[in-house]
């Protein structure tokens, strides 16, 4: 259901209204710009809810296994990130350890993969037809080969610490991932599974979260829980740029057609759309309310965000400042 936003003060602000909830929990979600589609991982309720974004319309995929929670008062665990690959789109769920592909089109259920541990983070290599999933309990990345008949895990790249967030340079062959416990960012050699570099983005005790990219200026952002950072990957990653914002980031995006970097903040209730110069400056754009605990949004080809509301069961659609 599509709804004005009315209480969040914003103009163009909408929410759709997901099935199962609310709470509905939610964490990655990913946008496929060839179907137009937001896939939404609704964990607790056993399935992933696939958004229309031309029609606002939800279809809904079902029968996803789910596990309570280790934390008291906390949803089931089940979906929880979505990778796009060229013709299909993985899912990896909490509730099984199991990735699963359905066909990006017809949205049909095709092959699973058993992992040996919860999956979190979720990126499709198209270089090398493979997923790489940040298995944080096993403090390592766990890759399978999606290419083979069946898909099978091929290695597993140990680290020194907790994999949080994910990012990937296709054209130079780098997974970039975090280290929470270490408050580092790691860049791994996909070919050869070697960390390459290691930087330290300067979150401080709760550590880095999200990761996002900019390819053609080679600047990686780093989320810390109350803003974020550039590292200039061109210079030795050096630190060139903070933008605090409230508090409670987890994940975050960035739209390079028009350089924006989207930032939500949910214990401060506010997504932070903020421009990134060509020296990797940040400047906030605008500020808008969304819902508290909203967070980890995600924008499709037009640049409007969809903000995860969990705990009211929605996603708040923002469009982006028209300059």
């Amino acid at each position: 259901m599509l709804s004005i936003l009315v209480i969040y003060g914003v103009l163009n602000a909408t929410a759709i209204e997901l099935p199962g909830g609310p709470p509905v929990a939610m964490d990655f979600l990913a946008y496929d710009g060839a179907n137009r589609r937001i896939w939404v991982p609704a964990g607790n309720t056993g399935s992933v809810d696939v958004v229309d974004t031309t029609a606002h319309k939800i279809v809904r995929l079902s029968g996803f296994p789910t596990i309570a929670s280790p934390r008291e008062g906390k949803p089931d665990m089940g979906p929880s990130s979505v990778a796009i690959g060229e013709k299909e789109v993985w899912i990896g769920n909490r509730g099984d350890n199991k990735l699963c592909s359905f066909d990006g089109r017809t949205l049909k259920r095709r092959k699973c993969v058993q992992l040996g541990s919860m999956p979190d983070g979720l990126a499709y290599v198209a270089t090398t037809g493979e997923l790489w999933a940040t298995t944080p309990r096993e403090k390592s990345i766990t890759i399978v080969d999606v290419n083979g008949k069946p898909p099978a895990v091929l290695a597993s790249i140990k680290l020194e610490g907790s994999p949080e967030g994910y990012a990937v340079d296709g054209m130079r062959g780098v997974f970039f991932t975090n280290l929470e416990d270490k408050d580092k960012t790691l860049a791994i050699d996909i070919r050869t599974h070697r960390v390459a570099e290691t930087w330290s983005p300067g979150c401080g005790p709760e550590g880095p979260r999200g990761l996002a990219f900019d390819s053609a200026r080679h600047f990686l952002f780093v989320a810390c829980t109350n803003g974020v950072v550039t590292l200039d990957l061109g210079h030795d990653g050096r630190v060139v740029s903070r933008l605090k914002t409230g508090a409670g980031v987890d994940n975050l995006e960035y739209f390079p057609p028009r350089s924006l970097l989207y930032v939500a903040s949910g214990k401060d209730a506010t997504l932070t759309i903020a421009r990134v110069e060509d020296q990797g400056t940040l400047t906030a754009v605008v500020v808008l309310p969304t819902a508290d605990g909203a967070r980890n949004p995600v924008v499709d080809a037009t640049g409007t965000a969809y903000v995860a509301d969990s705990r009211d069961g929605k996603l708040i659609v923002i469009r982006a400042p028209a300059h």
